[in-house]
């Protein structure tokens, strides 16, 4: 059996730790290769841990096609959905897997909306068949519109989703890795990744107690930073209705806060017109009739 390796799919997905590898290895020694590995034509898919293992002690292993993969985009969403199911991945990986899966059904769904293709055959990375309609054993490709469903589908809270964006993007590589290892909560890494990446490698190289005092200096620092605000809002009575008036509009967009300021005036316009009709009919009532 010819099993072709594509070192893109072995990286796609976070390599096992070394004790993991060395779980795995006692466990298909013990038990033999259980598992199925699967294939996409010549090409290895899932198993490649259990793959070299098995070629390592000349372990005997049976593998099963998915003939229903239409591309390599297929092939990440099946991926990137059986690693967001196991229990073993960590919640940061998990975020990022569901990250993953945005865009790429976010690209789908550009795509599915934007011009024909050109004549001629598709390049081998395209579907065949219509991305927004996939096979019935491909994952489920519904576009992750929200931190909510993004959140649902990793199995977190909306607010480690933001957190792990904002690592994803600021983090030095030696904090991302910290994340990844575990040295390093979700939040603290957070924290951190906001530092200049010269002090967040210092920080990363001294170690697990110097990250968690580093994550606690920019937490004291943002506290610090927003209490100013919040004193003067309450000791100055004219600035908490300047603060609330200001936050108030800045609650709606520039639309509404047209609309409301014609209800405004004309409500202003009624109550006018009310008043002189009043007026109108007490200065035209008899002396020696009551009042209204």
């Amino acid at each position: 059996m010819n099993i072709v390796v594509n070192e893109e799919l072995k990286a796609y997905i976070e390599p096992l730790t070394p004790d993991e590898h060395e779980a795995l290895e006692r466990s298909l020694l013990a038990e033999g290769c259980r598992d199925a590995l699967v294939l996409w034509g010549d090409v290895l898919v899932d198993g490649h841990n259990r793959y070299g293992i098995c070629q390592k002690h000349g372990i005997p292993f049976q593998t099963v096609q998915n003939p229903r993969f239409q591309s390599l985009e297929d092939v990440h969403l099946w991926m990137i959905d059986q690693h967001l199911g196991r229990r073993s991945v960590s919640d940061f990986q998990r975020g990022v897997l569901a990250l993953r899966k945005r865009e790429i059904v976010a690209g789908r769904r550009a795509r599915a909306q934007g011009a024909a293709p050109a004549a001629g055959s598709p390049p081998q990375d395209t579907p065949t068949k219509d991305a927004a309609n996939p096979p019935a054993d491909l994952p489920d490709t519904q576009a992750l519109t929200s931190r909510e469903a993004i959140a649902r589908a990793a199995r977190l809270s909306s607010s480690q989703v933001v957190m792990i964006e904002k690592i994803q993007k600021q983090a030095a590589p030696e904090l991302l890795q910290a994340v990844k290892a575990g040295t390093i909560s979700i939040n603290a890494a957070a924290a951190v990744a906001t530092l200049p990446a010269p002090e967040q490698v210092a920080a990363v190289a001294a170690g697990k107690d110097e990250l968690r005092q580093a994550a606690k200096r920019v937490r004291d620092e943002q506290k610090r930073n927003r209490k100013p605000r919040e004193g003067k809002a309450e000791t100055d009575e004219a600035g908490v209705q300047s603060d609330g008036a200001s936050a108030s509009v800045a609650a709606y967009g520039d639309e509404e806060v047209h609309t409301l300021r014609q209800r405004v005036a004309a409500l202003t316009a009624e109550n006018a017109e009310l008043r002189r009709l009043l007026a109108q009919a007490q200065a035209a009532q008899p002396a020696d009739s009551p009042p209204f």
